[in-house]
């Protein structure tokens, strides 16, 4: 048997019809480092650059009807989940992919809008801490999730170490916090020049990435672009350090070039 030219990424989220975000955003991300895309949608959201105004949830049972036949079919090398509504759909999907031992699984804990509203409730959020947590290579909150999920307000970098170890704690193996960009001071400042940096911290180390801070309204999408193009560096053989290295890159490059679609923040240039 021929072996695949392509490697498999596979994307659980919410399905953004815009295009900016949820598994739109993903395929877009996971086709740019040369990986075969497919998805699930777990969630039909009805939104467009401007805002978020409303969302269907799926069952757990159409969710997992969508992801056992891709299993099935195809050889998986990797996993991202995004929005996942309900504690039934977390359940379902944690059990899925513990059994199908997937190597490479991005978690990004779509739980909090960056504007501070909450996207689940406290059940699931506890369901998605102690099924996908543990499973997860790498979770990827952004400052208002990481908030949210560690019980830690967030106003300076101590506090990021300090919900990191709350997150690492809760079962998480490797936790990057996005959105370093919020604070001034030193860390955040070389040469005169803001800088956005995203923090690692796994049991061995702390690693900083960042890259020119940019100005501007191409943000739509941001975190669900980031998470899938580090799935799709893990699935091709690069290290968790050298996916978000890239995946950093990939995305500070989109935000330098915007597309300027839509009337509001328009979404990430993929």
């Amino acid at each position: 048997m021929t072996e695949p030219t392509k490697k498999v990424c596979l994307s659980i989220a919410g399905l953004d019809p815009s295009g900016g975000a949820g598994v739109i955003a993903d395929i877009k991300a996971f086709t740019s480092f040369g990986c075969f895309a497919s998805a699930a949608v777990t969630s039909i959201t009805y939104q467009n650059t401007t805002g978020v105004f409303g969302a269907v949830a799926q069952s757990a049972e159409t969710v997992i009807q969508q992801v056992k036949p891709i299993f099935d079919d195809y050889s998986v090398s990797a996993v991202k989940t995004g929005m996942l509504p309900t504690r039934e759909v977390i359940d379902a999907v944690a059990t899925m992919i513990g059994q199908k031992d997937v190597e490479n699984f991005v978690v990004d804990p779509v739980v909090r809008s960056t504007s501070g509203f909450d996207l689940i409730d406290d059940d699931a959020l506890r369901s998605l801490i102690e099924r996908l947590f543990p499973l997860a290579t790498v979770i990827t909150p952004n400052i208002p999730e990481a908030e949210r999920i560690s019980g830690v307000a967030i106003e300076n970098y101590e506090d990021i170490v300090a919900a990191a170890d709350v997150m690492r704690g809760l079962g998480a193996n490797a936790v990057l916090i996005k959105g370093g960009h919020q604070f001034e001071g030193e860390r955040q400042k070389e040469k005169g020049e803001t800088l956005a940096t995203d923090y690692l911290f796994t049991a061995e180390s702390v690693s900083e990435f960042s890259s020119p801070f940019v100005e501007t309204k191409g943000t739509h999408g941001t975190g669900c672009v980031l998470s899938a193009a580090i799935t799709a560096n893990l699935a091709i053989g690069e290290s968790l350090n050298e996916a978000i290295r890239i995946a950093k890159n990939f995305v500070a490059e989109a935000l330098a070039n915007p597309n300027h679609l839509g009337r509001g923040f328009h979404p990430v240039n993929i």
